[in-house]
């Protein structure tokens, strides 16, 4: 896999991560209610988007290489 896949795919995790994380937890997030977990599902907020790119990546470009 190149770096260009791994650069995209951590752009969309930041972009749909923080999408994600305003939707579900603007409101803890606004009254200062930081907790570890809080903050642990944050972080994997993040990895969802990351890892679902990165497969998708590696998947168009295994198919490529079977024709």
């Amino acid at each position: 896999m190149r770096k260009e896949n791994y650069l995209t795919a951590l752009k969309i995790s930041l972009l749909i991560g923080t999408l994600l994380n305003g939707i579900n937890s603007y409101d803890v997030m606004l009254n200062g209610d930081w907790t570890f977990k809080l903050i642990l599902k944050m972080l994997l907020t993040y990895c969802v988007p990351f890892g679902v790119s990165l497969y998708s990546s590696w998947k168009v470009i295994q198919q490529t290489h079977k024709k």
